[in-house]
Order: C-alpha cells, then sequence, then structure tokens
C-alpha cells in the first residue's frame, strides 16, 4: 500500500514563494514517477509538474519557470518550489505516484494566493 501526505501550503501573497513536500510510504518510492497535480474550484484536476525516477521533469506551460519539482529518495520526498505565485495558482494541490500502473493520490494541501 502506497501512502502520500503533502505539506507545506498556506496563504501567500502574489509574487510569493512556497514549498510543498509530499512524503511516500512504501519501498517503491526511488523507481516510481512522482508529480504534482492541482484542482481549482469548478476546475478539473490538471498536471503542475512530474520526475522520474532518473530525474527528468515535465512543466505545465503555465507553471514553466517559476515552479521546479524535486526529489529526495533517501527521505521518499518530492517537493514542489513555487516562486512568483500569482492568483491563479490558487488551488488545491494533490502529490501523485503510478506504482504497477496503479495511481496513487494525497489528500492535498491548500495554496491560496492573494493579489
Amino acid at each position: 500500500q502506497v501512502q502520500l501526505v503533502e505539506s507545506g501550503g498556506g496563504l501567500v501573497q502574489a509574487g510569493g514563494s512556497l514549498r510543498l513536500s509530499c512524503v511516500t510510504s512504501g519501498s517503491a518510492f526511488s523507481i516510481s514517477t512522482m508529480g504534482w497535480y492541482r484542482q481549482a474550484p469548478g476546475k478539473q484536476r490538471e498536471l503542475v509538474a512530474t520526475i522520474t525516477s532518473g530525474g527528468s521533469t515535465n512543466y505545465a506551460d503555465s507553471v514553466q519557470g517559476r515552479f521546479t519539482i524535486s526529489r529526495d529518495n533517501a527521505k521518499n520526498t518530492v517537493y514542489l518550489l513555487m516562486n512568483s505565485l500569482k492568483p491563479e495558482d490558487t488551488a488545491l494541490y494533490y502529490c501523485w505516484t503510478v506504482v504497477a500502473v496503479r495511481d496513487y493520490w494525497g489528500q492535498g494541501t491548500q495554496v491560496t494566493v492573494s493579489s
């Protein structure tokens, strides 16, 4: 069983920064692709960023150049550093992974950016 626990969300002013963390249980972490998704009220969940076990990253166009995803395999943790935050980044952010073709999600952490 894989469990994902996010932390680090909060309220920040536009232009500010936050760092999200996601701690993962289970021995498959080091070989799994990890990612962050977000869902704003009334909108569909969307991909923010992913990182492979080898460290290759992928970002949504809307966050490219502002957000950085990273991982620490020794700590079973994936991070999302968010800089230059905008009000449109306000959403519930979810940590995600896939193990043996099954998706796993965290409970989400709220990020609110005020203008």
